[in-house]
């Protein structure tokens, strides 16, 4: 699929903006989330957008030269700047350089080029990485900074040491996030559990930190809305498939609960997944209606994976799952040609006695085409 394919999915516009145009829109959108990162979790993002942007644009260029391919032509498209921004984002702050690399390997050469490359990955590249460090390296990949606390601790040369180091974080500066927190709760209600912990009774809404990078990513999300780069199917029914399905499993507070619909919505990446990841025109379905199924489907499984799972956020895994899924969505949501029937859509009946072309023999159908010419 060329730029000008990937164009037409995802703009219905009459004035269509080229490929080059939408990767740095959608990279703009994310520069509120990514300052609210900067904010309450420090310099670790810097470091991780140098790194993932580095790797995979490098991965890009390596594959092009191994494929053939002109080398400038996928990295000036800035796809794979756009993939290393995603996966940034998603990673754990102050990564060393090893798990950005081996993040931006399976995202570039693994989820995209081994495919065929910009508009032919069945699934989202940035996800694949970041799903195959959560198993490859469990231990730096739950080392979650606390917020605020990286600015008072950590220097220009600990940054630096973290980004080569494998176990360079301190201890005192990380700690569990709050849907693991929650996760692990078998003891207090909600209740004391909130009241005690001061990442959730210092927060305005639901956690400090995370809520505001929520809120900061909605921002981004909704200008690309305004703007047009993206479609409100997919975002709209994952964010209300979340509340929905975490409403499912909120019994009040219980020392078994698994949060409440805000909480859910608040936390982890959901919002950045329903805006940034789940609207991947090339991974996600096609049709409007397959959006909004494809969208329902990932923020169910996202609640599941988090209160029945093993992983505490199941965004990247929820995903894939959805890209699985997105041929079947797209077989039976695609919209029906007007004036056709069904069974046409779907290829000919095998079960038909009507002889096709490729049956008869040339002559004849050489014949029966000039009979039919002359009838019309």
């Amino acid at each position: 699929m060329d730029t000008s394919r990937l164009s037409s999915l995802l703009f219905d516009r009459k004035e269509r903006l080229q490929s080059q145009q939408i990767m740095w829109l959608v990279a703009l959108a994310c520069l509120p989330g990514i300052l609210a990162q900067l904010w309450f979790f420090g310099f670790g993002i810097i470091s991780n957008l140098i790194l993932c942007c580095g790797f995979c644009v490098l991965f890009e260029a390596l594959c092009d030269h191994l494929r053939k391919n002109d080398l400038g032509a996928s990295v000036r498209d800035y796809s794979a700047i756009l993939t290393g921004v995603l996966l940034a984002i998603s990673l754990p702050p102050y990564l060393p350089f090893t798990v950005c690399a081996f993040a931006s390997l399976f995202s570039i050469v693994i989820a995209k080029q081994l495919y065929g490359g910009l508009g032919c990955n069945p699934f989202n590249p940035a996800m694949t990485g970041y799903a195959a460090c959560l198993i490859s390296f469990p231990v730096p990949m739950t080392r979650w900074i606390m917020p605020g606390s990286s600015s008072e601790a950590l220097s220009v040369a600990d940054v630096t040491k973290q980004a080569i180091l494998l176990d360079a974080i301190p201890d005192s500066v990380t700690g569990a996030t709050p849907l693991e927190i929650v996760r692990e709760n078998d003891s207090q209600l909600l209740e004391d559990l909130y009241s005690s912990t001061a990442l959730f009774n210092e927060a305005s809404l639901s956690t400090v930190g995370y809520e505001w990078v929520s809120i900061a990513f909605a921002l981004g999300g909704g200008w690309m809305l305004y703007r047009g780069i993206i479609r409100w199917h997919a975002p709209i029914s994952m964010l209300i498939a979340v509340l929905v399905t975490s409403a499912l499993f909120y019994d009040g507070g219980s020392s078994t609960s698994g949060g409440s619909p805000l909480f859910h919505l608040l936390n982890g990446a959901t919002i950045f997944g329903a805006f940034f990841i789940a609207t991947d025109p090339v991974s996600g379905a096609t049709s409007q209606r397959g959006r909004i199924l494809f969208g329902a489907l990932v923020g169910c499984l996202t609640v599941l994976i988090r209160v029945k799972g093993y992983y505490p956020d199941g965004i990247a895994f929820a995903i894939l799952l959805g890209n699985f899924a997105v041929p079947i969505i797209d077989k039976y949501s695609r919209p029906r040609a007007f004036g056709t029937k069904i069974s046409s859509m779907n290829g000919p009946d095998p079960d038909s006695p009507k002889q096709s072309n490729m049956d008869i023999p040339e002559g004849k159908w050489r014949a029966q085409t000039k009979n039919e010419g002359k009838r019309s």
